[in-house]
């Protein structure tokens, strides 16, 4: 589970609705992504890092968790 990525969206005040319809993915994709069952690709990790502003990078911003 991205747990970090979930965090930031949180504290960016950004739903999976939302972040999803910006991603051009479904719901239940981004769902499927966040929880680690199918992996996100380098343009939508781009997109949503951009997105959200965040000053995290991409490997921190989705760490999976149990990654060392």
């Amino acid at each position: 589970m991205h747990r970090i990525l979930r965090a930031e969206m949180i504290k960016k005040n950004k739903t999976i609705t939302q972040l999803a319809s910006e991603i051009g993915v479904t719901e239940k994709t981004l769902r499927n992504k966040i929880n680690g069952d199918t992996d996100f690709t380098l343009p939508e990790a781009q997109a949503i890092r951009r997105i959200l502003k965040s000053e995290l990078t991409l490997d921190e911003l989705f760490k999976v968790e149990g990654e060392v």
